[in-house]
């Protein structure tokens, strides 16, 4: 089922006509029957073509209504009556499809048993051919008489045919154009579902709320369907307290894959309708006449905004709430003080602050670089780094795997942090040689990095080395002043790997707890304490030598075995503890781990 709206100047016979090719009322409510004039929305179908049509108001009272129809919509019936031509607001509606890039649709020159349709039809569509819409099938029809009903069925088959297939798979959003209470069921809103797919059971989550709802029963032109695919009218009876808030304008959306945004950054483009040309800004700042206020729609909402141009045909919009919006999504800006409209693609819904001078200057300029065709590489290569599920959420495919956690990097900037990440170390490690080594987190902020994760990423596959938490350099060169000092404890331990010197021999050498710290960091001694000093593998040999021992042991027997004080002893089996080596079985045994 395809969905198509129609759009046209008020009392030129569009829902009639529908009316003629449907034989459904499309007209809801009885005052509008009363005054023959569309006010709301109206909902019709047939399957000779297979198509839904949305029926908006004509009039320019009800532009909102209009817009609220057509924003989710691909393809439009383009009506104008013969006997009345080309009115005020056939040429705002056309402004309109054209700001939001429609490009499908059908005209239909209506009434052609009042008045010669020829001259009608050659003007309407020469001023469609100067849109979006381009050549589109011109039939003159009468729903009285039924002149040219076969061959408007006939083009809009056509049209159907022509329009592009959803992805079934994708991101559902759905903008609500209508919500109601049913006795017994609950609420139930309506929209057009423009492609993803709907199922009964499927969890939903209410945009802007993060409330979460459940779709109890789906009907598609009124028959109930277990799983709908877009696109396709639809009706959703919700099951969750939230629901019953739900308004025209709200989006019912997949959760956790939407980025709702408050601000985003959007190239204004210029309507080809004659009489209706936007006032965009310009790379010089001249079209400042642009209102700073103004109504944003996009599918079924309407919020106002405001406007602050950056030049070269660009602004950032500032919404007075967040919508679930992506890059590339096509929305119109109006002025509801007058018939100004302005077309907006989105370029980025995570703009970066202007909170330099010349900030706003060197954004336009950047922002004329881009296309609005979501392109993960381009964002990462212009961000740096970004969350994987930030960058699903904005439309966008990731152009390769995390390179930690969900953290995707551009390959050129990964690069240079792994770069200053060494230099960073290696100057450290020259400043600091009696206390080598940064932390992790010491990194993180030096490199204004978002996560610890990352650190670990970028140390993999370098040289560098950690030493207790930390990440060092290559071994620092032991000074002059301390080799002998270093070399006669070392000659010591190499007969008595457990005999620690106690802390008069370590003054009587000069190795203060600076030089020990300096010591370790070349790799030359091991502190397992402050004042517990012994060779680099003094650990692993005291693990192969508990090992022999029967399971559990004590710290005497400990002692006894590795041929040194309880006070050495202690310290190692307090240090093995804390590497996970061995562990307490009571307040006197410990037993070897692996």
């Amino acid at each position: 089922m395809h969905v198509v709206a129609t759009a046209g100047h008020v009392d030129h016979g569009k829902s009639t006509l529908l009316r003629a090719l449907t034989g459904m009322e499309p007209d809801r409510w009885a005052e509008e029957r009363r005054r023959g004039l569309t006010i709301d929305l109206g909902f019709v179908w047939t399957s000779d073509p297979d198509v839904a049509f949305v029926d908006v108001p004509g009039h320019e009272r009800f532009i909102s209504n209009m817009l609220a129809g057509v924003g989710p919509v691909p393809a439009v019936l383009f009506v104008v009556a013969a006997d009345g031509g080309w009115q005020v607001q056939s040429e705002e509606h056309l402004a309109v499809l054209d700001t939001l890039g429609v490009r499908h649709g059908v005209l239909a020159v209506t009434r052609a048993d009042l008045a010669d349709p020829a001259p009608v039809l050659a003007e309407a569509a020469e001023r469609l051919g100067r849109t979006s819409l381009g050549g589109v099938e011109a039939v003159a029809v009468s729903a009285v008489t039924g002149q040219g009903l076969p061959e408007l069925r006939a083009a809009l088959g056509r049209l159907t045919a022509a329009l592009p297939v959803p992805d079934p798979s994708a991101d559902v959003r759905l903008w609500i154009d209508r919500a109601f209470t049913v006795d017994g069921r609950g609420v139930v809103v309506t929209g057009t579902l423009g492609r993803g797919t709907l199922r009964t059971a499927q969890t939903l989550e209410i945009a802007g709320t993060g409330d979460l709802v459940e779709v109890r029963g789906l009907h598609s032109l009124q028959v109930a369907y277990e799983e709908v695919r877009g696109p396709a009218r639809v009706a959703v009876n919700l099951r969750g307290r939230a629901a019953a808030g739900l308004r025209r304008g709200d989006a019912l959306l997949d959760p956790e894959r939407w980025a709702e945004v408050g601000e985003v950054d959007v190239r204004l483009d210029e309507t080809h309708a004659p009489a209706a040309r936007a006032r965009v800004a310009r790379a010089d700042g001249a079209a400042a006449r642009m209102p700073g206020q103004l109504i944003w729609h996009i599918g079924s909402a309407a919020v106002p905004a405001r406007v602050r141009p950056l030049g070269s045909g660009t602004a950032r919009v500032t919404l007075s709430r967040p919508l679930p919006l992506r890059l590339g999504d096509r929305a119109l800006l109006r002025d509801p003080g007058n018939r100004d409209v302005y077309g907006a693609t989105l370029l980025d819904v995570r703009p970066p602050a202007l909170d330099r001078r010349g900030a706003a200057r060197a954004r336009a300029a950047e922002l004329a670089t881009l296309t609005g065709a979501p392109d993960g590489a381009a964002e990462l290569r212009r961000r740096g780094l970004m969350r994987r599920a930030d960058m699903l959420a904005m439309g966008a495919t990731p152009p390769g795997p995390p390179v930690a956690g969900d953290w995707l990097a551009d390959g050129e900037h990964w690069a240079g942090l792994r770069g200053r990440l060494l230099r960073l170390v290696e100057e450290h490690d020259r400043a600091h040689p009696e206390d080598p080594g940064l932390t992790p987190e010491a990194v993180r902020q030096a490199l204004g990095l978002p996560d610890r994760a990352l650190v670990d990423a970028l140390a993999a596959g370098t040289s560098l080395r950690r030493r207790r938490g930390r990440l060092a350099a290559a071994l620092p060169v032991l000074p002059e002043r301390l080799r002998g000092a270093v070399a006669a404890v070392r000659r010591e331990l190499a007969g008595a790997p457990f005999a620690a010197p106690d802390a008069g021999r370590l003054a009587e050498l000069g190795l203060d707890a600076r030089a020990l710290a300096i010591a370790e960091a070349a790799g030359a001694l091991l502190r397992v304490q402050p004042g517990v000093v012994l060779l680099p593998g003094a650990l692993e040999e005291a693990v192969r030598i508990l090992a022999g021992l029967a399971q559990p042991f004590t710290v005497a027997q400990a002692r006894q075995a590795m041929g040194t004080s309880r006070r050495v002893a202690l310290a190692v089996l307090q240090r093995l503890d804390g590497l996970g080596r061995t562990r307490r079985v009571d307040d006197a045994h410990r037993v070897i781990l692996g």
